[in-house]
This record gives structure tokens, C-alpha cells and sequence, in this order.
């Protein structure tokens, strides 16, 4: 492919998402802008349902198909890809369908997890007598070595996320995972922070499951998300929540019940899939699926990772305390503004941070702040421009704060 065939492609995909002219949108690590595409399925979808009341098998269909596309995306079976409502969900519904003994233990590295990540181990340690072992962090990273240096006899799973959501760098999933299938124990990753911006291939990886949502890098909605289970792991577990939809049945009706006595569990992370789906979740994300692969994942990747370093060294040298190394061989498509981070979640107690904050707002430079640094995230949508523009406002913010009198306030 030409280098003018994906700027194209980028240029032609912007236009389709209104918020990306309205914002410099850097605020995917949050929620990702709705492209017109989903809008529009969205709306067809609704138009449907007033006017007909909808026909269940299409809408089954519908999810069906955002099944394909998601397991396509990723590099594994149909089969292997559970519909969920969320990235905790999907994480609760595989810690809990294992068979855990008092005594076994996961290792995660709480400080640096979001809570989806953290309260279903804890939860299962009260529940289960599961022993959650804490691996403290390094630098804002989870240390690889460490990781593996927890994980003795009784350890059965690792959780950890394959780029946290601050300060937003990417952890060596596929040597961690290297080290555990030789040692029998399984790693379950947070992927809300990555997949549909980062090339995602649960194969390399080697992963034995994987939670998302799809409000994120997914380009979709709230309420939807999807949990790969390696099929060979999937038919060992058995869920706490059933329903038919997680039952194999020779009948194809979905009220349907056969024998309930002699069920069997649907195939694979199919097992996990619970009543009605959010049919308006799905339709939305088989759009932006789509929209998402007419680029392709190795694709955004590049482009996307390459703004995210321009962004990272433009701050810099306009002297906004990036955190670590512009060019640091881990950042991904996020770059986070702090010396450290803090226990705050959505605040920064950092007076300059919080006045820098405040221009980025009133420059419609969109960005969140997590753990006591700003964070900016970016996606498809994002260009050049964007990154520029987001940096001069940063380099006169700078430059104004070098000419205050000294004990002036960050907000004078």
C-alpha cells in the first residue's frame, strides 16, 4: 500500500465522524466518538423497531454477526467469543466459571488496574478463599519479572491489561504468556484499552481469555462487549449465570428448552452468553467493526502510534512534564501529562496540571484526567493537525507560566 493510499483512507474516515471537527478528540481511553456510519445503522435499527416492532430472529442475526466480526478481529473462532454488556462482566464471567480451590492465588497488579480488573478477584477471595497476590508497580509498569516471579504452585490465573488506562502503556502480554502455558497457569487480559487501535491476535498472544467493552476503541456503544475464551479452556468451564442462550439445543427457537435436566453448555465462550443481548450495542459495533477493518488494525496501529510520539515530543520540548520517554519503546496510542501518578482518579491536585487542563478544555482539546495526570488518547480520527494544534496550545500555555512573577499561582 502506497503512503498515500492510508492517508487517504484516514482522511476519508474522519469525515466521517462529525466530533473529530468540533474536537480535537483526544479522549478515546474514555469513549470513542460514534462515526455517521453507526449513527445510521442506529437510526435504521430504531425506525425498524417503531414502526414493525422488529423481527427477533434478524435482530439475533444482527449480534450474530458482531460476534464474526469481533472474532475475525482478533484472530479466533466464532466460538470462542461470548456477548457480554461490559469488560467487568466479561471479566466476572470467566473468573467465576473456574474451578477454584482454597488456596489457589492470581496475580495482578492492583495499582495499576482499572476496578473491573481488581474487585472480581477480591470478590472471589472472599467468596472462594482465593489468594489475590498485589504486584506493585514500577516507573507507572507492571513489572514483567515480578509478574512471573509471583506466580508459584498455586497460582491458576495472572490478570493484567494489555495497556493500562494511565498512564497508557502496553505490557509484554505475549512472554508473559509464554511463562504461564509452561507452568499450567492461565492469563485473562483487560483489552478495553486496546483493541480496534492496536492490532490485536489472540494466536500471538497467546492468551486464554480476553475481556473488552465497545465504547472504546471499538468505536461502538455503552453496554456491549465481548469475551474470547481459547476454545480449549472455554469447554472446561462451566458459568454461574445460564440462560438458553448458553445452553446447546438441538431446537433453534431461543424459548426453547429441550430436556433441562440433560442440558449440555453451548460451545465454547458461547456458554457464557446470557438472555436477550443489547441488539442496539450490537447493531452499532458491527458498523464500526467494519468501518474498523476497512482500514485494518496493523494499519491504525502504525498511523495511530506515530501521532501519539509526535504528540509525546512536541510536548515535551514545549516542557510539559511528559510522563516517561517521548519515544519510549512501550507507548501506545496515549500520552500522559504528570510527574506521577497519584490515587486520584478524575482529579489532579497539581495546580500547573489543572490550569493546563483548563486551556486544553477552552481550546477544545478533548482529554480526561486520570490518577493525577492528564491523559490524551488517540484514534483513526485523529491527524496531524490535531496533534499540532493540541501542542501550540501547550507551548503558549508554557511559555505564559515562564512569565509569571514568581509565587504567582498556576491560575493567575
Amino acid at each position: 500500500m502506497s503512503d498515500q493510499a492510508p492517508n487517504a483512507a484516514f482522511a476519508a474516515a474522519r469525515a466521517n465522524y462529525p466530533g473529530a471537527e468540533r474536537w480535537t478528540y483526544f479522549d478515546v481511553a474514555a469513549r470513542g466518538l460514534v462515526s455517521v456510519g453507526v449513527r445510521h445503522v442506529i437510526d435504521s435499527y430504531l425506525d425498524h423497531r417503531m414502526a414493525d416492532g422488529a423481527d427477533k430472529p434478524w435482530m439475533f442475526q444482527l449480534a450474530e454477526e458482531s460476534r464474526e466480526r469481533f472474532a475475525a478481529l482478533i484472530g479466533a473462532g466464532t466460538d470462542e467469543v461470548g456477548l457480554t454488556g461490559n469488560v467487568s462482566q466479561g471479566i466476572n464471567a470467566f473468573g467465576t466459571a473456574l474451578a477454584w480451590r482454597p488456596g489457589d492465588s492470581v496475580v495482578v497488579c492492583e495499582a495499576l488496574e482499572h476496578p473491573a480488573n481488581i474487585f472480581p478477584w477480591q470478590n472471589l477471595a472472599s467468596l472462594r478463599g482465593i489468594k489475590v497476590k498485589a504486584v506493585q508497580p514500577q516507573r507507572g509498569r507492571v513489572p514483567l519479572d515480578q509478574v512471573c516471579d509471583a506466580i508459584d504452585t498455586s497460582t491458576r490465573l495472572v490478570a493484567v491489561s494489555t495497556v493500562s488506562f494511565a498512564p497508557g502503556f502496553r505490557f509484554p502480554v505475549a512472554e508473559l504468556a509464554r511463562h504461564c502455558r509452561d507452568r499450567g497457569v492461565l492469563v485473562l487480559v483487560d483489552a478495553a484499552q486496546s483493541v480496534g487501535v492496536l492490532h490485536t491476535d489472540v494466536r500471538a498472544l497467546g492468551v486464554d481469555a480476553l475481556a473488552t467493552s465497545t465504547q472504546k476503541g471499538l468505536l461502538g456503544l455503552y453496554g456491549s462487549g465481548f469475551l474470547y475464551v481459547r476454545r480449549e479452556v472455554a469447554e472446561q468451564l462451566a458459568p454461574v449465570y445460564l440462560s438458553r442462550a448458553g445452553v446447546r439445543i438441538a431446537a433453534e427457537h431461543e424459548a426453547a428448552s429441550g430436556d433441562p435436566a440433560a442440558f449440555a453448555y453451548a460451545v465454547g465462550a458461547r456458554r457464557f452468553d446470557v438472555g436477550n443481548f443489547n441488539f442496539i450495542g450490537a447493531v452499532a459495533v458491527r458498523r464500526s467493526l467494519q468501518e474498523i477493518a476497512a482500514i485494518g488494525t496493523r494499519t491504525i496501529e502504525t498511523r495511530v502510534s506515530a501521532l501519539a510520539r509526535r504528540l509525546a515530543e512536541g510536548l515535551c520540548e514545549a516542557g510539559v512534564p511528559v510522563f516517561g520517554e517521548p519515544s519510549c519503546p512501550d507507548r501506545a496510542h496515549m500520552v500522559a501529562i504528570g510527574e506521577s501518578l497519584s490515587e486520584e482518579h478524575d482529579a489532579v491536585s497539581d495546580a500547573m496540571l489543572l490550569a493546563l487542563s483548563e486551556r486544553l478544555t477552552a481550546a477544545r482539546v478533548r482529554h480526561t484526567i486520570r490518577r493525577g495526570m492528564l491523559r490524551l488518547s488517540l484514534h483513526l480520527y485523529n491527524n496531524e493537525d490535531d496533534v499540532d494544534h493540541a501542542v501550540a496550545v501547550a507551548r503558549e500555555f508554557m511559555a505564559n507560566a515562564s512569565r509569571r512573577p514568581a509565587g504567582a499561582g498556576a491560575g493567575a
